[in-house]
């Protein structure tokens, strides 16, 4: 929670606490400057022509933590980032709540494109602000976070333009499978669309699908066709799979032969996924050494089958640390793998063994 003098040596705030009191101006749960206000402050620093970084900070899946949890652990995750992120620009910059459970924050002292990279680096590096987990009364979930940044005066003469331009960037950044911050760069973002940003809805998504793998025959060739879908919609690197004899093969890595026996140990569920390789330890220790082989960090994996019949599993291996997969995400790739095994069991077609 933000004190007096933390507010004092800016102009704009003193005359507001001249005016008001201190808690009148801060959001009751996060003890944050309230979205009224650190707008106002965005907009008096343009008035002065005083260059500075403006961001926006959205929680991933932070339904998830409420679904999971309670609202009682989404409100202690809020107050808890709310706390890192105060504490982490502090003597330079204010922060504030914009709504739910996005932030906004200025930055008064890292203009420069190399500054602002070093800046939101450490950010997410060590568990500063990001990428940690906030211990809770009863529970300790891991949270990441998207950030969208851009500057004035060097990439926005006005407050619309300035806010639309952290709103695209931060659109850019869910885009790329969220848990990463994006800089503000005109030749890269300048004519991207919000719209095209957002994606699809995902009945369009599985719509794409099925007239993907109608398209062709085989199943390796269906994998392959679908694929680029795949990396816009999900935002994976390469698509992985095994047959029944459970050896791991890759799309674009068509080297990859790899033994991982013991997957049948994690797929009691349709569907499994994870954040720490490292929970396969235990029930799977030939994939996790796989996957360790691979540099990947996180999993999402799905059975290809029709009722109690198994064909094989369909693998998104990442290396970004620590990515949480979405609902709609888990959604794509479960149906990408019902899809497969109603075309095998029409065409009579198998996996590779």
């Amino acid at each position: 929670m933000y004190k007096i003098e933390q507010l004092l040596k800016y102009p704009y705030f003193a005359d507001l606490l001249a005016r008001s009191g201190l808690e009148h101006i801060l959001d009751p749960l996060t003890g944050m400057i309230a979205r009224p206000y650190i707008l106002g402050f965005v907009r008096s620093l343009i008035a002065e022509k005083k260059p500075f970084s403006f961001a926006m900070l959205d929680l991933d899946n932070f339904k998830f933590v409420n679904d999971t949890y309670g609202h009682s652990a989404g409100d202690g995750v809020l107050k808890g980032v709310a706390g890192e992120l105060i504490e982490y620009i502090d003597g330079f910059g204010v922060a504030g709540r914009f709504g739910g459970d996005e932030y906004l924050f200025i930055d008064l002292k890292h203009i420069t494109y190399d500054e602002k990279k070093a800046f939101f680096s450490e950010m997410y590096t060590d568990g500063a602000v990001l990428r940690r987990n906030f211990d809770l009364e009863e529970w300790s979930p891991f949270i990441t976070g998207t950030i969208g940044c851009a500057t004035f005066p060097d990439d926005a003469a006005d407050f619309d333009e300035l806010f639309a331009m952290i709103d695209k960037t931060l659109y850019r950044g869910k885009s790329k499978g969220r848990n990463c911050y994006i800089i503000y760069v005109e030749e890269k973002h300048k004519n991207i669309e919000i719209r095209n940003l957002a994606g699809h809805g995902i009945c369009t998504v599985m719509q794409s699908m099925i007239r993907q793998v109608e398209l062709v025959p085989g199943t390796e060739n269906k994998f392959h066709a679908v694929l680029p879908l795949l990396m816009d919609e999900v935002g994976i690197s390469d698509l992985y799979y095994t047959g029944r004899n459970n050896v791991l093969h890759a799309v674009l890595n068509k080297d990859l032969r790899e033994n991982v026996s013991d997957i049948v140990q994690i797929t009691k569920d349709d569907i499994y996924r994870t954040n720490n390789i490292d929970d396969l330890a235990g029930p799977a220790p030939v994939f996790c050494a796989v996957l360790k082989k691979l540099k990947v960090e996180t999993l999402l994996l799905t059975r290809i089958g029709m009722k109690e019949d198994t064909n094989g599993y369909l693998i998104c291996a990442e290396p970004r640390s620590h990515r949480i997969w979405q609902e709609d995400e888990c959604a794509m790739i479960y149906f990408l793998a019902k899809l497969i095994a109603v075309g095998m069991r029409v065409d009579g077609d198998i996996l590779p063994e």
